[in-house]
């Protein structure tokens, strides 16, 4: 069966198109419950103009009998179509809980979107709609004109005022809708950019103890605190006027709606029976439209994020499972690499171009802002906005999948992030722990010994040892993390920068055991005394290489340019100074000719 050209538009549409039959199926079954609707409208009529007139016990009975097999069917048709929605919801997050979580990661990581945590907001959201009492208005909305076509049935007049009602409702909708929408938008955007900001000052909680920085924080929150009030109580306050006008509405209908039957009552154009009926009846038809125009606020969320959630999805599509390359040997080749930053004027990379064969040991040095790590971000394919080519085994690292690349690679940031879990569990990745190669990965960073001195050794979690390690003990869990698996590129940013002597000689040791197995090692740091290691220098100045080559070449040039500037500067420096003694010389002449 060919799906329409609509459904077809994105990835989202076509998965919502798959549970086309659940939704019929929640049609039926509110067609039924609708219908049956009717139910109590035709008993008060039967009950008023006949049971009463006849005083026939044997009818009402039959007919209360009837009524309540016709209530219990419509009971069952609302609980199935609960059932059926909700079911749908949980088969929804399944096809795609993983899909937006992979495409909002890789949003986040292109510092292009706010996070799975918004993603995630939004596809709960739109679960949250499809599934809850807003998506019951929807379905019982089309059934509403029965609902009157009986009023007209009764007497004409009922039904032209239920025609005025549903406008009125529609028109105060439409109102809200032009009038709320914005308003709630920046209250809610206001009061999620305080948050994000106080959460950001407080992760740096001891600095702002320590230096009395609190008041001065506590000053800027309040300002920022306070315009979010604002907001909310504009929001807020027009919310409540137009409630309270729906309200107004809403009761005015019932008490117009019994009057105007009472009226034609008197007026013989209308039985008692009729009457009570037909304001039940009122009720009922605008009972969907009145709670649309409550949920019409959740329909439009629930489109906003729709629309982002296609947008993501279509910007981040899947990744082809099929497609499975060799595993990598570790040769990375870059050419050209201009490497950006949002709002930024100037790259922070500027044509870097380098060849680093496999088991090699690559130092790159360079001042503060050079683009190191930025350099090392990008050869693993973590830097977005990058121009160029980054090649692993000659192959676009970007081309690569990142699940099945990730245990290939080991990357070792400045700041080094410890998840929830235990040690073992963040050497492992978070993945499955595999003792040996965590033991070995410790050992390799020089861990082990440390570890096993905790009560609990390698099971200790995280929560515990965070308040026992050190800066360079972090670092080196870091580093042991790097190292799990065996992975053929490993890339250091500054992993000697805590490090006392002793984790600098497991550095070292770590290294030459890479080198050793045939791995490709980037390492980048301040400190020349890891050189030692090195075969290859790439020396960095404003994003640009200075120097490239093997290690012995690369030190000798520089001694040799640094020679030669020596030379110039202390030639410059006699010159100077032959001219001062020159000046002073005839400054002493001048006064004795004249």
């Amino acid at each position: 069966m060919s799906q329409p050209g609509f459904f077809a538009r994105s990835e989202l549409t076509r998965v919502l198109w798959s549970f086309r039959r659940e939704f019929f199926m929640v049609g039926i079954f509110s067609m039924v419950a609708n219908v049956l609707m009717l139910s109590p409208t035709l008993y008060m009529l039967q009950v008023y103009d006949r049971v009463l007139m006849s005083r026939s016990e044997l009818t009402l009975l039959a007919m209360s009998l009837i009524t309540l097999f016709l209530f219990a069917v419509m009971a069952f048709s609302e609980w199935m179509r609960s059932r059926v929605l909700v079911r749908s919801g949980l088969r929804l997050d399944a096809l795609l809980g993983t899909r937006v979580f992979n495409a909002s990661f890789d949003s986040y990581l292109g510092q292009q979107g706010s996070g799975p945590a918004r993603a995630f907001g939004d596809l709960i959201q739109i679960r949250q709609f499809l599934t809850g009492q807003g998506i019951f208005a929807f379905f019982d909305a089309p059934w509403a004109p029965i609902y009157v076509a009986v009023l007209f049935f009764l007497h004409p007049l009922l039904g032209w005022m239920a025609i005025f009602f549903s406008l009125v409702q529609v028109a105060l909708a439409w109102f809200g809708h032009r009038h709320t929408v914005a308003p709630a938008e920046a209250a809610s955007r206001a009061a999620s950019d305080t948050g994000a900001y106080l959460q950001a000052k407080l992760r740096n909680a001891e600095v702002l103890e320590s230096m009395g920085m609190v008041h001065n924080l506590r000053a800027h929150w309040l300002r920022r605190h306070t315009g979010t009030l604002g907001l909310q109580s504009q929001s807020q306050s027009l919310a409540h006027r137009i409630t309270a006008w729906s309200k107004f509405i809403r009761y005015s209908q019932q008490s117009l709606a019994l009057g105007a039957g009472a009226l034609l009552v008197i007026e013989g154009q209308l039985s008692p029976g009729g009457m009570i009926a037909s304001n039940v009846l009122m009720s009922r038809a605008l009972a969907p439209i009145d709670m649309l125009v409550n949920t019409w606020r959740m329909f439009i969320n629930a489109r906003s994020a729709f629309g982002r959630l296609e947008a993501l999805l279509g910007q981040y599509p899947e990744d082809d499972p099929s497609l499975k390359r060799v595993a990598p040997t570790g040769g990375l080749v870059l050419r050209d690499v201009v490497a950006s930053a949002p709002g930024r004027a100037t790259p922070i990379l500027k044509g870097v171009s380098t060849a680093i064969a496999q088991a090699q040991v690559t130092v790159v040095l360079g001042p503060s802002g050079s683009g190191k790590s930025t350099l090392a971000r990008a050869m693993i394919g973590i830097w977005p906005g990058v121009a160029g080519e980054v090649l692993l085994d000659g192959l676009p690292i970007e081309s690569w999948d990142r699940a099945e690349l990730g245990p290939h690679l080991g990357y070792l940031p400045q700041d080094v992030e410890l998840f929830e879990g235990s040690i073992a569990e963040n050497i492992a990745r978070l993945g499955e722990v595999d003792s040996a190669q965590v033991i070995a990965a410790a050992k390799s960073a020089g861990l082990h010994e440390m570890i096993l001195r905790f009560p609990k050794g390698y099971d200790t979690p995280m929560g515990e040892a965070g308040g026992m390690l050190s800066g360079g003990q972090r670092q080196r869990i870091g580093l042991a993390r790097a190292l799990y698996g065996e992975p053929v590129l490993v890339v250091l940013d500054e992993p000697n920068a805590n490090l006392d002597d002793v984790g600098e000689q497991a550095l070292v040791r770590a290294v030459h055991q890479l080198k050793e197995a045939g791995r490709t090692v980037v390492l980048i740091t301040h400190r020349p005394g890891i050189l030692a290691v090195a075969d290859r220098l790439l020396i960095l100045q404003d994003g640009r290489v200075q120097a490239d080559g093997p290690r012995d070449e690369v030190l000798a040039a520089l001694r040799a340019q640094q020679q030669a500037q020596a030379q110039a500067q202390a030639q410059a420096q006699q010159h100077a100074a032959r001219e001062a003694q020159a000046g002073q010389g005839g400054g002493a002449v001048a006064p004795q000719a004249a």
